[in-house]
């Protein structure tokens, strides 16, 4: 008989309700507006008091006690879009072409107010005559408003694979 403590939770909901596919849609919107390098309308796309997160620990849910590569608040993310948007910023120049894919959504919390996604995402950056590619799990929540333009990201945690191996900077926004 196997363990039912290491057997993962099963979904809250199935991928076809409307309200997981909502969430969904968002999150593919997000990835678009990425790759775009629409910034200033990715920002939007955060409730105010949303927060975007790559830890260095792919175990931790203690993002304020640890060392995180980027854990930004409003604030921050403000900070980081006038950084790739204004001016000179190494960041920004000459920044690489990206691509991603996000996908094996599963809905681990689901009400009338927000769902809370699983997913993997895959990046491939092209800079230079050389690809990187970055991979990760994604923790996605998003909370609803009276209609889709006002639905928004208040958590996304992305869980890179090789987060505790040295992860090079990026001039882009996972």
């Amino acid at each position: 008989m196997a363990d039912t403590a290491t057997i993962p939770s099963a979904p809250t909901a199935t991928l076809s309700d409307p309200r997981v596919v909502r969430a969904i849609e968002l999150a593919w919107h997000e990835a678009d507006l990425l790759d775009r390098k629409e910034y200033r309308a990715w920002n939007e796309l955060y409730a105010e008091d949303g927060i975007y997160v790559i830890p260095l620990d792919a175990t931790t849910e203690d993002f304020d006690d640890q060392l995180n590569m980027v854990y930004d608040d409003a604030r921050m993310r403000a900070m980081r879009v006038a950084r790739l948007t204004e001016g000179y910023a190494i960041a920004a120049v000459d920044s690489a072409r990206t691509a991603r894919t996000v996908s094996r959504f599963v809905a681990v919390e689901t009400t009338d107010e927000s769902v809370s996604l699983r997913a993997a995402q895959v990046v491939v950056a092209y800079k230079r005559g050389s690809h990187q590619l970055w991979a990760g799990d994604v923790e996605f929540t998003v909370r609803f408003g009276t209609d889709r333009s006002g639905d928004r990201i208040v958590r996304k945690v992305i869980r890179l694979v090789d987060s505790e191996d040295a992860v090079p900077a990026a001039g882009f926004l996972l």
